[in-house]
């Protein structure tokens, strides 16, 4: 007997190896369930289950997601947090600086993988001990966004020589726009902050800044700005306002410049974290990394719309003129 249930379990373990069927996807076998954090509304990117698609999860068949979008409302992002521990995900990206916190303040056990961290005072904020070994229950992606920010800013002046007067689309409260400040005053530019957009939309900000005449505007990095960001691009050619964007592909759906990180690549890295730790390791023994691959796209057909010149010095430096 003992010798036919052993032939049984050779031959049936002979038919998962043929099927693919490896001792790690045994031990992945469990569904993972995924909770994603924003601030914003929408749910989870799909560059993001793209990359983990290609890593060999499938939706609703190795993986599952939670999603707790604050809609703007940064004030219910700890309940969204704690509603997500409460329902026991096995890992929480969060993404951006405020979810990041909700998210640390919600739990020490789950592992959070940042997605991103795009202000300043990582370490400082004690989420992370370093970027090398940050030990805890969180890593992920650092975005440098304060320091970008004031990089399109510089690089919107340079297309724009003869601006003197640049809107800064304010994503709402505690942000403070030091690097863009200090930007400004070095160029000898004035900022207009602008409102913070509310839930009716866009239109009462542009209408403030077509009724103040502003030369350009900067659009910070913020999810709300990328999930929103064509509504943005309406707003600013209604009004003939030249804008600076974070993501290429904002660009490419016609706003007018747009420099930051490959969305793809960024996202890729996101889903190699959570792969990982699905895995087994722990997020403290993860280096913090930061985005590597960049990219200038700049939109002629819109420059054209809007009277424009783009100055050759930029187009030489683009990675992508759509013309």
């Amino acid at each position: 007997m003992r010798h036919r249930i052993a032939a049984v379990l050779l031959l049936a373990l002979a038919l998962l190896a043929t099927l693919g069927w490896t001792g790690q996807s045994w031990a992945q076998a469990k569904i993972a369930r995924i909770g994603f954090l924003t601030p914003a509304s929408g749910g989870v990117w799909p560059e993001f289950v793209a990359a983990l698609r290609a890593l060999g999860y499938l939706e609703n068949q190795t993986i599952t997601f939670e999603v707790r979008a604050a809609g703007d409302n940064l004030d219910r992002l700890p309940e969204l947090a704690a509603e997500l521990v409460r329902s026991k995900v096995d890992i929480i990206v969060a993404v951006s600086p405020p979810a990041i916190l909700a998210a640390k303040q919600a739990t020490s056990t789950i592992p959070i993988v940042m997605g991103f961290w795009g202000g300043e005072g990582l370490i400082e904020s004690g989420l992370v001990a370093n970027f090398a070994r940050p030990g805890g229950n969180v890593t992920g992606v650092y975005m440098l966004a304060a320091e970008l920010d004031a990089k399109r800013f510089e690089l919107l002046l340079e297309a724009l020589p003869n601006a003197k007067k640049v809107a800064v689309l304010n994503p709402g409260d505690g942000w403070t726009f030091t690097e863009v400040r200090q930007a400004a005053r070095a160029a000898r530019v004035q900022l207009h902050i602008t409102d913070p957009p509310g839930p009716e939309g866009y239109d009462r900000v542009f209408d403030a800044m077509a009724r103040a005449r502003v030369d350009a505007l900067l659009v910070l990095s913020f999810p709300r700005f990328h999930f929103e960001h064509q509504r943005i691009i309406e707003a600013a050619a209604k009004r003939r306002i030249p804008a600076m964007y974070e993501w290429g592909v904002i660009a490419r759906d016609g706003g007018l410049m747009a420099y930051g990180p490959v969305i793809a690549e960024l996202n890729r890295r996101v889903a190699i974290y959570v792969d990982r730790i699905l895995e087994g390791a722990k997020p403290g023994d993860l280096p913090v990394e930061q985005p590597t691959q960049f990219e200038l796209v700049v939109n002629l057909k819109t420059a054209r719309a809007l009277g424009l010149t783009i100055p050759q010095s930029i187009l030489q430096r683009a990675d992508q003129v759509i013309r």
